[in-house]
């Protein structure tokens, strides 16, 4: 199970709801199971598959699993989105919980986010139900793809970096978040943006430093040049590559999260310097 669902799951089954978790991985059956969870094996790109395993549910957690090989990234979000639409309608389901981003209120301009705001407007389009966007930040654990890169190079460098500003998110707390969300029927928000903590790229790096031992480790801001060339030449493919750029260029713009800002929540409880140790732990195994 994923970094969201298996805390969302445990945390509705501790207290009391009975729910099935999809999955397109039979090997994972067991270990659905073994939470206490209903698996239901099946791709979430077969319509008739999702109605058949909503009908009869209180409320529906939906998100569109990452597929970097799909040739056109937004056809593919389309397609689920679309999978999703039919299957809520069909099954007559009325709470529904959609796992977005921020800045999907954007349609142009952010790379692969550009796929949560068309499925967010196709979900929109349902009649009858309550739904919410759930605009999760910028996730931890990508930061994880940079360990490669300080220990080879030293630092940290992205098309984005030194004094723009990240907001940070835990799936724990994007967890903690959905579980609030997916019970509440009587006035349920349109979108809820969800954060841990915000600091600026060189503040990331010190505390991510601090914690490897690594006290001045810096984040660089790379051209559009230089991170297409980087992507490339690490045999990411052009398409995924451009995108790639063009979210870290929202990034470095503030477009990317101009709602957020005008929105921002509550912080959850996962830190930076929580996260941080974490880091240290998978830093030191590779």
């Amino acid at each position: 199970m994923g970094n969201i669902s298996k805390p969302l799951a445990e945390e509705l089954i501790a207290k009391g709801h009975s729910i099935t978790v999809i999955s397109s991985d039979p090997e994972k059956q067991s270990a659905i199971e073994a939470l206490g969870a209903e698996a239901a094996i099946g791709t979430v790109e077969n319509a008739a598959f999702l109605d058949q395993t909503f009908t009869g549910a209180d409320a529906v957690y939906c998100m569109s699993p990452p597929n970097f090989t799909a040739a056109d990234q937004f056809a593919y979000y389309e397609k689920l989105g679309t999978s999703y639409a039919d299957a809520i309608e069909k099954s007559g389901i009325k709470r529904v919980i959609y796992l977005s981003s921020y800045g999907a209120h954007l349609p142009l301009g952010t790379g692969f986010i550009k796929g949560s705001y068309k499925t967010e407007k196709i979900l929109n389009a349902v009649p009858g139900i309550n739904l919410t966007h759930i605009r999760p930040t910028y996730f931890y654990y990508n930061l994880f793809a940079f360990i490669k890169m300080i220990k080879t190079a030293g630092f940290i460098a992205a098309v984005y970096g030194d004094e723009d500003k990240l907001a940070l998110v835990s799936p724990r707390d994007i967890a903690a978040v959905i579980a609030e969300e997916i019970v509440e029927v009587d006035n349920p928000k349109k979108v809820r943006y969800v954060a841990s903590d915000d600091s600026t790229c060189d503040e990331i790096a010190s505390v991510l430093g601090e914690a490897i031992g690594m006290p001045d480790l810096k984040w660089k801001t790379l051209s559009l040049e230089q991170m297409m060339q980087s992507l490339l030449q690490n045999g990411m493919p052009e398409n995924i590559a451009f995108n790639y750029t063009e979210l870290g260029l929202a990034t470095r713009s503030g477009i990317l999260r101009e709602d957020y800002e005008q929105n921002k929540p509550a912080f959850g409880k996962v830190k930076l310097e929580e996260f941080a140790k974490e880091f240290a732990v998978v830093y030191n195994k590779q």
